[in-house]
């Protein structure tokens, strides 16, 4: 994903006093741009760490990444810090992973065996059709695979164009292309092949099961049903194999780490430990902010990096704003999810960095997490193996496990406290029974998790989810709340429930966008009555 203008340090603008709340990777993004543009600005977080769901866990001698493990789309992180000048490289090492991913399917009817099988997914097309004609014995999975990455390169063209690098709240912003509609606007979006799902795109390419699952998977990263989201979705996939899957060194942790860096180089006011309650406006728009301690701070604009619903419902409490947004809210939280870490005393060397350890059923499983709202009876596993490329993770000859199972959004029947340890052991049964982990409760030396209760409280997201608003609606499911408001000047959405969405690159655009966006209105004249009267 290029960029698709160059950044825009050298514009002049009239400086604000920003507030950004939250300090994920989407408030960490908007932060440095905003600096970098010449704003001055304060972070606040209520958490004693910045980085969001970006977080380490260290327990004897062990090291996890507690929240996203999977770097995509270099690109755009690259961009943020273009835009102070910077080389990302100064701040961050990565290195590639091919093969991407490892795939483990249980032996089932709907799989055509009673053996369990594995499937690696590499980058190079033409050697992902080798390995799926060894896999398949036949030709046409390896066809269709190539015809789906044409379909899926196409959409993210689309993307590109009409979707990624602005704000966009709903069908009719993807319209305002140099302010006029055009037959080839209509084109491109025809092509979007709205109404169809995911899951039937990819079906009607490669309707082998267990394949099909995989490219499934493309999509987990927005935590959504492919029966249920929209196909315009499919373009993550030729985003995936177009820039590869990255690992960075020292865990995905560094990626904030190397953002705190640079806000702190181009003078962001960290405040860690600083609990925002209020978003402060008046009826020209946005005021303030006011902090659990009590303290009013003024401010110009605000980037909200907290959920936009719970913005809205929580942040402005009480304002006309609040209730117009509750009144239209058709948004549901996308899924939740159980995470282990396992701290072992062994390494299982059929797993590789990252690894899938898929149902036997996708339709039954995603119906239970999304439609009947409980925990599947067989899930699919996400496993991250980090020492196969970085042993430092994990004492010599260890691994430090990181096991991620989704779960449905929090619901009020829901006691996690009781339900984890049976669905403890329907996991670990699963990694035994399928990826062939076997003796992995004896290998346990550490063992923490994090359940949909911990993540709600945790990281103050929507019910538990991971990762924001569902992506569920076949012609408008790809739609999230744009960045720039509309209803209150002033105020700014960014990360994973405020549009593109979630996903390591897309919250760090949506945070871009954000500050673009106010950028914009400073330059423009939008923000200039009140600029400056608040500092």
């Amino acid at each position: 994903m290029i960029a698709s203008s160059s950044p825009s340090s050298s514009r002049t603008s009239v400086p604000q006093n920003v507030m950004v709340v939250g300090g994920g990777l989407a408030g960490l993004s908007s932060a440095c741009v905003l600096a970098a543009r010449g704003h001055q600005v304060t972070l606040c977080d209520k958490n004693d760490w910045l980085g969001g769901k970006a977080a380490v866990h260290q327990t004897e001698g062990y090291r996890f990444d507690m929240g996203p493990t999977i770097l995509t789309l270099p690109s755009v992180l690259r961009r943020v810090f273009a835009e102070a000048d910077r080389d990302m490289n100064d701040y961050l090492e990565i290195v590639p992973l091919d093969p991407q991913w490892r795939c483990f399917f249980e032996g089932s009817k709907e799989a055509g065996t009673s053996e369990n099988s594995v499937l690696d997914l590499v980058a190079d097309v033409d050697a992902m059709k080798r390995h799926l004609r060894d896999f398949t014995g036949g030709d046409s999975a390896g066809a269709g695979y190539e015809k789906f990455l044409r379909v899926s390169e196409q959409l993210h063209g689309v993307s590109d164009r009409f979707f990624f690098w602005r704000s966009i709240g709903g069908l009719a912003d993807t319209m305002e292309v140099g302010g006029a509609f055009s037959a080839a606007v209509l084109k491109d979006v025809m092509s979007l092949r709205m109404g169809r799902s995911v899951a039937s795109v990819v079906r009607s390419h490669v309707p082998e099961h267990r394949v099909s699952q995989m490219m499934d998977h493309f999509t987990q990263y927005v935590g959504s049903s492919p029966y249920a989201s929209p196909a315009v979705l499919c373009g993550i996939a030729h985003m995936q194999t177009e820039e590869g899957i990255w690992y960075p060194i020292g865990g995905t942790r560094a990626v904030p780490e190397a953002l705190i860096k640079l806000g702190t180089e181009l003078g962001v006011d960290f405040r860690p430990g600083t609990d925002v309650l209020r978003i402060n406006t008046d009826a020209t728009g946005v005021t303030g902010v006011t902090t659990a301690g009590g303290e009013s701070i003024p401010c110009d604009a605000v980037v909200s990096n907290c959920d936009s619903v719970r913005t809205y419902r929580e942040l402005l409490d009480g304002t006309p704003e609040s209730k117009a947004f509750e009144k239209k809210n058709q948004h549901v939280p996308a899924c939740s999810g159980v995470v282990l870490y396992l701290g072992l005393n062994r390494k299982y060397e059929q797993l590789l960095h990252h690894n899938f350890i898929f149902s036997k059923d996708p339709e039954a499983e995603f119906d239970a997490i999304y439609n009947r709202g409980e925990p599947a009876p067989d899930p699919t596993a996400y496993v991250c193996a980090p020492a196969v490329s970085e042993p430092a993770v994990a004492p010599e000859g260890g691994e430090a496990l990181y096991i991620l199972v989704h779960t449905p959004y929090l619901r009020p029947h829901h006691d996690w406290k009781k339900m984890l340890p049976e669905y403890r052991e329907v996991i670990l049964d699963k990694l035994e029974r399928t990826a062939g982990m076997e003796g992995l409760r004896d290998a346990i030396v550490t063992e923490d998790s994090l359940t949909p209760e911990g993540i709600h409280n945790r990281y103050r997201v929507l019910n538990g989810a991971i990762y924001g608003l569902a992506s569920h609606g076949k012609f408008t499911g790809a739609f999230k709340p744009g960045n720039r408001r509309k209803d209150i000047r002033g105020l700014y959405l960014a990360g994973g429930a405020a549009h593109p969405g979630p996903g390591m690159p897309m919250v760090l655009m949506s945070g871009w966008i954000a500050a673009d966006s106010l950028d914009d209105d400073a330059r423009e004249g939008r923000l200039s009555a009140a600029a400056g009267s608040r500092a």
